[in-house]
This record gives C-alpha cells, sequence and structure tokens, in this order.
C-alpha cells in the first residue's frame, strides 16, 4: 500500500502525529505536500536515479519529503542532524547529492556546508532568504508528476577508513510507488502492525530503523506519533494519550523509562502496548527481564543492518526460553564462521554471515563490500557470535569494535584517527565502555609525547580540539592516559585487552 491509497480512502485520517505541538499531518495532506515535493525535484532538474539528501531534525515535514522522494524515483540520503558540517559535506560528496533539504534549527550547520559544496542546491524550511522552500512548495501543483517511480533510501554506515559509507540497494523492481513495501510486510506478518496501529516513534528520524518503520506504518494506513526527543515521562503519556499500540525502541530508552520513579511510572496506563520493537543492541537481561514484567510479554527483538541482508527475530516468549538472545532467522540462513571462513560448530563463537537472496554493496568502496562477502556468497555486518542447539543466535562482540551508545553506532577509529594528530599526543585507542544509562559510553586511552603532560589540562585541551571536528556524540566522555598502549611488533592494537579492562571493571565493582 501507499499513503496515496489511505488519501482516496481516508484524506482525514492523521498519518503523523507531532508530540510537542500536537500538529496533525493528515493522509490528504501528506499526499498533496508530496506531490508538490515531487514536482519541486522534476523542476529543479532531478531525475530518475539521480540523490537527494535531508538534513534536520524530527521536522514535521520529514516525511512530507520522503514520501515526494519515493514517489519520484530518487535516492534519498537522510543525514544526521547532529553532525558537524565537514562531516555532512563529505556525505554529500560521496553521495552525489544534487539538492540538500534542511530547516532553520540546522541554519548554522547548513551555512558552512553552502561554503563547503557550492555546487549543491539547498531548500530550507523556516528561512526568508532565497532558499526558503514553502513559496516554491506553495507554487507547485499538488498532483502526481507524469513519471512517477519508486524511489529508496540510502543511508550512511561507518566504513574501514573511519569515513561514513553509504548503503545503496538497486530501486525497487516493481516501479508502481504502492507496489510491495517488504518492511511493512514484516511489520504486518512478524510485529503486529496494522491499518490502524498508533505508532510511537521516540528515536531520531535520520537513523534506519525509525525512518523505515515510520515508512512502513504509513504505508500500512497506521499513525505515527513522532516525539521530536525522547524524554522517558513524555513517552509514557503519550502512549496513554493516544493509546499508541506499536513502537520502537532502543535500550537506552528502557534503562531511562525504568529508572523513573516507581510512583511516576504507575501513574500512566502503557496497557495499550501490544507489540514493543527494539533493536540496535542487545538489551541487558535485567533490564528485559524488567520491561516484560511492567508491559507484559509484548516486547519484539531483532538483530539486522541498513545493509538489509538478513532478519533475526525474537518475541518475548522465545527470549524468556533463550534469555540473552537476539533470535532466530525468518529470512534467511545464519552461518557462524572462523578466521579462515570455515563453519564452526554449534556453541563456538565466530563471524556471522547471512546467507539470503539479498544484495548489496557499499558505495564507492569495493573493498569494503567484498570484505563483507564469504567466498560462498554469504555477506556479514561484521559481528561476532555464536547459535545454539535451538538456532538462537547470540551477539558476542561488536563489528570492529563499533561502539553503541543510546543506540547510535559511533567508529572510533575516526576518533583515533583525529587524536594522533595532535602534536601531544604520540598514540591513541578509543573504545566503548560500559555506562549505566547509554550502554556504552565513548573512552580515548592517550599515550602523550610527554606523559608528564598527562592529567586533567591536557584531557581538557584534547576535548576542545575534537570538537572542532566532530560532532558531540562521538566526542570521548572520559580520556585516560597510558605510558604506552598494547601493540603488536607489527603496530596492530590489541583493543580487545583495553575493552575488557574497562568492562572486567565494571564487573568487580572497581571505578
Amino acid at each position: 500500500m501507499h499513503p496515496s491509497v489511505h488519501a482516496r480512502e481516508n484524506p482525514d485520517k492523521p498519518a503523523v502525529i507531532m508530540a510537542n505541538s500536537g500538529e496533525i499531518i493528515t493522509y490528504g495532506e501528506l499526499d498533496r505536500l508530496s506531490n508538490r515535493v515531487a514536482q519541486l525535484y522534476r523542476s529543479r532538474g532531478l531525475q530518475i536515479g539521480d540523490t537527494v539528501a535531508i538534513c534536520m531534525e524530527n521536522h514535521r515535514q520529514f516525511f512530507p519529503v520522503t514520501w515526494g522522494s519515493q514517489r519520484s524515483g530518487l535516492f534519498q540520503v537522510a543525514i544526521s542532524s547532529r553532525l558537524t558540517a565537514d562531516e555532512v559535506s563529505y556525505i554529500l560528496k560521496d553521495s552525489g547529492a544534487k539538492l540538500l533539504i534542511s530547516s532553520q534549527k540546522m541554519l548554522p550547520v547548513i551555512d558552512q556546508i553552502r561554503t563547503l559544496n557550492p555546487d549543491v542546491e539547498q531548500l530550507v524550511f523556516g528561512v526568508d532568504d532565497e532558499r526558503a522552500i514553502e513559496p516554491i512548495l506553495e507554487s507547485m501543483p499538488d498532483t502526481p508528476i507524469a513519471d512517477e517511480r519508486a524511489g529508496i533510501d540510502m543511508l550512511y554506515s561507518s566504513g574501514t577508513t573511519g569515513q561514513p559509507k553509504g548503503v545503496k540497494l538497486p530501486l525497487p523492481l516493481e516501479e508502481d510507488i504502492a507496489g510491495p513495501n517488504g518492511i511493512a510486510g514484516l511489520a504486518e506478518a512478524i510485529f503486529g502492525f496494522h491499518k490502524d496501529c498508533v505508532y510511537l516513534s521516540p528515536a531520531p528520524l535520520y537513523h534506519a530503523a525509525p525512518l523505515r518503520w515510520n515508512i512502513a506504518v504509513q504505508a500500512l494506513g497506521g499513525t505515527s506519533v513522532i516525539m521530536e526527543k525522547f524524554d522517558p515521562e513524555h513517552a509514557l503519556q503519550l502512549i496513554e494519550k493516544y493509546k499508541c499500540d506499536v513502537g520502537q525502541w532502543v535500550p537506552t530508552h528502557f534503562v531511562r523509562m525504568l529508572k523513573l520513579p516507581e510512583e511516576v511510572r504507575n501513574k500512566y496506563d502503557v496497557s495499550s502496548i501490544k507489540s514493543a520493537v527494539h533493536a540496535a543492541a542487545p538489551v541487558p537481561v535485567p533490564i528485559k527481564e524488567a520491561m516484560i514484567e511492567w508491559w507484559g510479554p509484548v516486547l519484539n527483538e531483532y538483530y539486522a543492518g541498513t545493509e538489509g541482508n538478513g532478519f533475526v527475530f525474537c518475541n518475548s516468549e522465545g527470549w524468556l526460553s533463550h534469555k540473552g538472545t537476539v533470535g532466530q532467522p525468518i529470512n534467511c540462513v545464519v552461518h557462524i564462521c572462523d578466521e579462515n571462513g570455515e563453519e564452526v560448530p554449534v556453541g563456538e563463537e565466530g563471524q556471522i554471515y547471512f546467507e539470503s537472496g539479498s544484495k548489496f554493496e557499499y558505495h564507492n568502496d569495493p573493498e569494503k563490500t567484498k570484505a563483507a562477502t564469504h567466498a560462498k556468497g554469504w555477506t556479514s555486518l561484521g559481528d561476532v557470535g555464536k547459535l545454539d542447539e535451538d538456532g538462537f543466535l547470540y551477539l558476542t562482540d561488536r563489528k570492529s569494535f563499533m561502539i553503541i551508545s543510546g543506540g547510535v553506532n559511533i567508529y572510533p577509529q575516526e576518533i583515533e584517527n583525529l587524536l594522533v594528530t595532535h602534536p601531544k599526543v604520540a598514540d591513541a585507542a578509543v573504545i566503548g565502555a560500559p555506562d549505566e544509562d547509554m550502554g556504552e559510553k565513548v573512552v580515548a586511552v592517550v599515550q602523550p609525547m610527554d606523559m608528564a603532560e598527562a592529567g586533567e589540562e591536557l584531557a581538557r585541551e584534547l576535548e576542545a580540539y575534537l570538537r572542532q571536528s566532530l560532532s558531540g556524540v562521538k566526542v570521548p566522555r572520559r580520556i585516560d592516559f597510558r605510558a604506552e598502549l598494547p601493540r603488536h611488533p607489527t603496530g596492530k592494537l590489541y583493543k580487545r585487552l583495553l575493552r575488557d579492562e574497562y568492562w572486567n571493571k565494571q564487573e568487580s565493582g572497581a571505578s
């Protein structure tokens, strides 16, 4: 299905509700606005197969723009609104985006981006200069473009060089904009979404999961309640107010809600929730146990990637009988392989590979694509795990020591590469250390040129240095100093030793 179908059948039904303002976009309005966006694209010369970028907060126009891209046969790159100008500029250049759509809130960044990318046109919501998009949209017809064709997202994940890499899937074979939506099919068949569901979306829309699950909801004809920013009590209020029955979460959301005073948690009726979908990282066993005790057996977990090469699922009943699992594969076969690509026995750890019919490539990075592909054609997200005798998958490590903090993927090498350019740094390692609230926090372990300079003053200097080039989420929350880092004579850093040290401190109760 497609919002245009629902617009014809039920034009006044809310498609999107903004949580803070209460603003509503009906299906009729969503259809008209997305048609105008599509008309705008064609007026700017964007044709089928071109790329457009969107970089803004959880804005009421996010989905009209997205559905406009979808019905124009474009690749849409959703860029984090938390990135620096340099980081956004890299993605624009790498993706070949011809147009950037943003908002007034992003002006400090996009003004810099305009200097860095003068060839990329900018259209901005909420400004009064020549980039203002509202008057242009108002001048566009609200009827479909002549050459409607289904488009697709192109999302970025971190690459081996430390720079993000785009996961570019081909345009849908089915050109009809109302053709089958695979994620909507999964949402309906596995997670209990339906045409009248009310979906609470607490996460930034530039992430793959929130973007794709909301698209699935609107393809089915449900209502998306969009939180501009997550707040644990506000989430509970929204569940009660709108009788939300589905939603998508990350472990940090659960932790923060559970840390509310019991009288606050008990004040809100959450009995409407029938499916609490979660992913991004395995939930600590005690946290998931507490959530199931509170909300009931409604937690549905999955393990998958932006690459779309496999999908593993686990409902509450399956998890309770196999605590710690992320589930069983439902559209693929999982293989656990050693460093030589040979499959290991049940219960042994190794790299996780998906055998499926889905193909993907990392844009402009054939080496990364090759590294993710097994000799037999299976593909991997780079994670390490194991299977039990019942075929349940358990994750035991993260891809290339990727740090997942509050559901956000952070690639350490980018931070390390910047740290070692500082004149007072001889060597650096960045790891994820345990954090009660965020799951993991970014920690930098630095070998200074002069150990006598190690201390708070240098730590502050390095933090300020990093903030010039990195978004805040990537800046280490802790900087420790060592006279020497554990490196092999070949230069290989034994990062596992550092990471294990910090995690073992938590288990022993040491600070």
